[in-house]
Parts: C-alpha cells; sequence; structure tokens
C-alpha cells in the first residue's frame, strides 16, 4: 500500500474517525483507524467502537493498493503536528510498519492487526430513504441537547426519529424535560421509518453532513442497525433495544396560562440571572400583573433579580426551573422570534413552543421551591 494526498485532508477526516475509534474496553477493542488505499485514486478511511461505524473517503494519488489498521491517537498526533505540504504512507509488502512522510518529516509507525478490524456496512441498500441534509441536521441540532446521558437508562440516551410523507419528526427526553420537532420537508418522503437512534450517532452524522456538504442524506433502517450515507461518507449505528416513552402522554391537555415574550430578551435575562444559579440553586420565575421577575441565589455565592415586562394576569404566581434546562429550551425556539409560555401551576410541567408555528415544544419539569 501506498498513497500520497494533502496533510490537511488527511487530518481531517481522521479527526472525524478518531471520534469514533473505540479505546480499548473488556471483551471489545477497536482502538485504531483502518486505512484502505483503492485503484480508483481513493483512500476509504474506517474506524468504529461497540455503537458506531465510520467510513470517510480520501482523494489521493494511490501507487499501490493495500490496506493496515494504525493506532488512532499516535495517528492523528503525528498528522496534526506535519508541516501543510504532501504527505506519503507507504506500507510495504509483508511489513508490519508503515512509513509516513512530509517534507524532511519521517515517521515509522507500527500497525496493529488488520484482521481484528469487522468489517463495516457498505451504505448501498435497496430499502435505502432520501432525506434532505439540511432539515434533517437542523432537527437534530435542536432535540439532541434533551437525550439523556445516563447509560442505566439506555432507552432514553437515544432520540425518536420517524420519517414519512412530508414530516419529519424527533423526539428526546432525559425524564426532566422533553423535545419534539416535527419539520415539514418540501418533496413527499419516499418510505417511512420510526427508530430509536443513539443521539451521539446523529451529532455524529450532523458533523459529517458540514464536512462533506451534502445536499441529501440516504437511510437504510435494518433490525437492529441504521445506516446513514451522506455525500461519500458512510455512518453505521446499533438501534436502541425497548420501549420509547410515549410522550404523548406527558403533554397536559391544557394549561392556566398561556404567555408570549420575545425569546432574545427572556435568553439574555435568563443567562445573566443565571450566573449566580450555582451547586443546584434554581432559577425562580415570580410572574405578576404584566410582569416577570426572574431571580436566583446561591448560599455563599450571592444573588440577582431583573424584572421585564410580561403579559401575565391573574394570582402571582412562582415557578422553579433549572437553568440550564430552561437556557437551552429558549435557545432551540430559536433567536429573533416569540416564544409561547404555557404554565399550570409551580408543581406542573411548563411548555416552550416557537411562536412561528415551526413545530418545537418544549417540555420542562419545575424544580420545588423552599419559600
Amino acid at each position: 500500500m501506498k498513497f500520497s494526498t494533502t496533510r490537511d485532508d488527511l487530518f481531517k477526516l481522521l479527526q472525524a474517525a478518531s471520534r469514533i475509534a473505540g479505546s480499548p474496553t473488556a471483551g471489545q477493542s477497536f482502538p485504531g483507524i483502518q486505512i484502505e488505499a483503492l485503484a480508483s485514486n481513493t483512500v476509504a478511511i474506517r474506524a468504529r467502537d461497540r455503537e458506531l461505524g465510520i467510513q470517510l473517503p480520501l482523494s489521493a494519488t494511490v501507487d499501490s493498493p493495500g490496506s493496515c489498521l494504525l493506532p488512532a491517537r499516535l495517528l492523528v498526533d503525528i498528522v496534526r503536528t506535519l508541516p501543510a505540504t504532501a504527505v506519503t504512507l507507504n506500507l510495504e509488502a509483508g511489513s508490519q510498519t508503515v512509513h509516513l512522510t512530509a517534507g524532511s518529516a519521517a515517521f515509522q509507525i507500527r500497525t496493529l492487526r488488520n484482521e481484528d478490524f469487522p468489517v463495516l456496512p457498505s451504505g448501498q441498500a435497496a430499502n435505502s430513504i432520501q432525506l434532505p441534509a439540511d432539515a434533517f441536521i437542523s432537527t437534530v441540532e435542536i432535540v439532541a441537547r434533551a437525550a439523556s446521558h445516563d447509560e442505566t437508562r439506555p432507552v432514553l440516551t437515544g432520540i425518536l426519529v420517524s420519517a414519512s410523507a412530508n414530516e419529519l419528526r424527533m423526539v428526546a427526553t432525559d425524564s426532566y424535560r422533553l423535545s419534539v420537532k416535527e419539520t415539514t420537508v418540501d418533496a413527499p418522503i419516499e418510505g417511512s421509518f420510526e427508530a430509536n437512534i443513539p443521539a451521539r450517532a446523529l451529532q455524529e452524522l450532523a458533523r459529517l453532513a458540514q464536512l462533506d456538504g451534502a445536499n441529501t442524506l440516504s437511510v437504510a433502517v435494518n433490525e437492529n442497525q441504521i445506516v446513514f450515507t451522506a455525500g461519500g461518507a458512510v455512518l453505521s449505528s446499533i438501534l436502541i433495544d425497548g420501549q420509547f416513552p410515549n410522550y404523548r402522554q406527558l403533554l397536559p391537555d391544557a394549561f392556566e396560562h398561556e404567555l408570549r415574550m420575545p425569546v432574545d430578551e427572556l435568553i439574555e435575562v435568563v443567562r445573566r440571572i443565571g450566573v449566580v444559579a450555582q451547586k443546584n440553586a434554581p432559577l425562580r420565575l415570580a410572574f405578576a400583573a404584566a410582569e416577570l421577575t426572574v431571580s436566583a441565589q446561591t448560599p455563599d455565592v450571592g444573588e440577582a433579580k431583573e424584572t421585564i415586562p410580561c403579559p401575565y394576569s391573574g394570582e402571582p404566581m412562582e415557578v422553579g426551573f433549572n437553568v440550564d434546562y430552561l437556557r437551552e429550551g429558549l435557545e432551540s425556539v430559536g433567536l429573533g422570534g416569540d416564544v409561547i409560555i404555557k404554565l399550570i401551576s409551580p408543581l406542573r410541567p411548563g411548555l416552550l413552543e416557537s411562536a412561528d408555528g415551526a413545530g418545537f415544544t418544549y417540555l420542562i419539569m419545575p424544580v420545588r421551591l423552599n419559600v
């Protein structure tokens, strides 16, 4: 195997692969990046861990085809330090060492057992569904932050994705908040699917689609696996077993108060006052006639409050929320418009919705306040 390419192109793809290359774990270890030079002047860069697999195409001048498996972290660290010039990788026949050169710099890297690397899906399947990349990625970015990071509840670490007709829907929850985004696509989707996909996989897909500049995503769903193709990049992921919560049952049927406010102003206030909401201190929202007072207090740290106009009427009410969850929900609504806030009581969930009819709903559980 021998090929030459540019340092910048190689480093960009190695960085993407290294985010997936697994570190050694008991029973399953894929700490390497597989590099295969093909006769078509293309190099395939592959990596995987227990959940995800990735294959990226690299344009190169291939002198002789072949493949090898190299330590991921070492390879990335080496290429990062190289001058921005041509890079050559050469694996001599029968050798277990790759010679990497760039300018006057020369490295010899011992290979790993290439036969230990598993075969990855090709991304070409008869049951593939085509989706617009921009709509898919923007929907992922809106809901992904609400997915859980608690590995003891794996079903909540995923995003429930469904696509059919002209609608793409994604749902994520960590049991403290619920994020739902329904996106209307211009062209009808030919086919349909619903799957609970690891949030990490979808976030990685968003990076890949932006890296490749793909306009369309190809999606193939099998019994326990999903495969995405974006341009020449292929990302595969296991699907999460278990029943995703019936999120529709979590949404209250009616609310006592419905308020419309400029989202930019409210985000700024939440960010500002939230600075002193430390050590799990809640952010307090006190609603009174025509005004909202946002406050926070942390013992041994300080306190802050700010009052802004608010179209509230009725008996005064004070509700507490986790400051990060509230801020992220407001940010997901999007800047430059209004947010609709729906409330029932201090001990019932609150709801944020985009006022422009963009199909975004964010349910947030309250924090019990000490008087």
